[in-house]
């Protein structure tokens, strides 16, 4: 999948897939709660928008890492959970959690210091 073989960055393909805006909120919530309605997953997204939900829903679908499934009653009851692709990914976010637990606040400093010399 990568673009070329000289391509200086061999994860670079795989921020393109998982790391624009709220892909990886959704991945995580699917992890962690399971199958999920739509409404379920704004209300522990909530700063998602619901056009911007569905476009991310259906990205990771094409994507293969969450799967829709439609229940033909009135009204239509649609659920989404994370794939055995998408669990695959469990052990990286675990990792960049930890990270940022440990280094948040480094990082926040070291913005105040660069902030206060400009």
């Amino acid at each position: 999948m990568r673009k070329t073989l000289d391509d200086p960055c061999p994860f670079g393909p795989a921020v393109e897939i998982l790391l624009p805006r709220w892909t990886s909120h959704i991945l995580w919530v699917l992890s962690e709660h399971g199958t999920l309605r739509f409404s379920q997953l704004r209300a522990l997204i909530p700063d998602i928008t619901p056009k911007v939900l569905t476009e991310r829903l259906r990205r990771l679908e094409r994507d293969g890492l969450i799967h829709r499934t439609c229940f033909a009653e009135v009204p239509p009851r649609v659920e989404y959970a994370g794939t055995p692709l998408a669990e695959t990914l469990l052990p990286a976010f675990r990792v960049l959690a930890t990270w940022t637990d440990q280094h948040l606040d480094d990082v926040s400093a070291a913005r105040r210091r660069y902030d206060s010399e400009k």
